[in-house]
């Protein structure tokens, strides 16, 4: 049985997968926390609604050689990274607060730790009712 069909799945997939990207930002963010003038990274922040909305986009299929083609940004939600205005930067130019960076990273893993909590909870329910044949 494929579940990554099933949207609460796939959602748990997709919020899974932007945890992980979030932990490698994070991750550059302290390897480079004495890097003159580097600036610390995040992504966006995930919500299901985005996610949703995301997933329900159409892709326009041109049936004539007249038709113009579509515009769609790069990247999808896990590309996009914004730069965040710290109110703490050091005098070489460095933003990255470790102690920030150290918080945001066990926010992270504990987030982790709850959706693979849920999505082991979701297989065991489907497996009960498989085998009590409703």
């Amino acid at each position: 049985m494929n579940l990554d069909n099933l949207g609460l799945f796939k959602l748990m997939s997709r919020k899974m997968g932007w945890l992980t990207e979030r932990q490698n930002v994070i991750a550059a963010n302290i390897a480079n926390a004495d890097t003159p003038d580097y600036k610390g990274r995040d992504l966006k922040p995930f919500t299901f609604r985005d996610a949703l909305s995301d997933s329900r986009r159409l892709q326009p299929a041109a049936t004539n050689a007249s038709h113009l083609q579509g515009t769609r940004g790069t990247g999808g939600l896990n590309q996009e990274q914004r730069q965040r205005n710290p109110y703490e930067t050091a005098p070489d130019g460095n933003n990255v607060v470790l102690e920030e960076q150290m918080l945001k990273q066990g926010q992270t893993g504990m987030d982790y730790q709850t959706i693979t909590n849920l999505y082991k909870k979701q297989v065991n329910l489907i497996r009960s009712s498989i085998r009590s044949g409703g």
